[in-house]
């Protein structure tokens, strides 16, 4: 990673979490001191939870946002969330194309796309996340799977893309206790990197998401082009998460 950019390090909670459990977790993450560390630290929670961590985390250095958005910014679309809602939480971040919305809703390259820029249209920074799967790991397709993906983002034009995120999760290692080692992770940010350099962007954050912990955060940040994480099961417990992003 370079000095010019800054390493950030997200929670995804998934659909996890309860008011209480809440309340311990985003309290000890305030409790903990970060004088030392530039890494910038944020957490994406379920809709039901945005006012509680919007009030909790008011007025620190930690970001909060969302998980998903709607491409719509209003109307008969029931059971979506838009963009200026998601506003009115002072969310910074919101997630787009996570593997398990690609998967278990059919989500498309360009509907990811679509959400992305409904993000930055409402003022929210999209965290596009990308990754292949086994089957196409084994078969080689790993880098054409995410250039295919990233394709309808990169279309949206270079000042577009400048203000977004973008997250590498290999489908195969997310929640199974399998990593990347940091040179197969490595090679996939280079060829992301290499794409947003062509399209005007090369300073964008890319973080790597997939099993990863305190044990091999190092590690993964240790490499030119990996420049944080997108935390999922370790971002629960706030000891694990800090550790990451210490």
């Amino acid at each position: 990673m370079t000095a010019t950019r800054t390493r950030l390090v997200l929670g995804n909670w998934k659909m996890h979490g309860n008011l209480a459990d809440n309340t311990k977790l985003l309290n000890a993450l305030l409790a903990a001191p970060r004088a030392a560390t530039t890494t910038q630290m944020g957490v994406c929670v379920p809709f039901p939870y945005l006012a509680q961590t919007a009030l909790a985390l008011s007025g620190s250095s930690i970001a909060w946002g969302a998980q998903d958005i709607s491409v719509h910014a209003q109307g008969a679309y029931t059971g979506e969330v838009s963009g200026g809602m998601l506003k009115d939480f002072s969310c910074h971040y919101v997630l787009v194309g996570h593997s398990e919305r690609r998967a278990m809703h059919a989500e498309s390259d360009q509907l990811v796309s679509d959400k992305a820029r409904a993000a930055l249209t409402a003022g929210l920074t999209p965290v596009v996340c990308v990754g292949e799967s086994l089957a196409e790991r084994d078969a080689g397709q790993a880098v054409s799977v995410i250039t295919r993906q990233l394709a309808p983002v990169l279309a949206l034009g270079s000042e577009a893309v400048l203000k977004m995120v973008i997250a590498y999760e290999p489908v195969w290692a997310i929640g199974t206790g399998r990593t990347a080692t940091p040179e197969q992770a490595q090679e996939v940010h280079a060829a992301i990197r290499a794409a947003l350099k062509g399209a005007g962007a090369e300073q964008v954050q890319i973080l790597y998401g997939g099993s990863v912990k305190a044990a091999n955060a190092a590690s993964l940040f240790a490499m030119p082009d990996i420049d944080g994480a997108l935390v999922g099961g370790a971002s629960l417990v706030a000891e694990d998460f800090l550790a990451i992003a210490a």
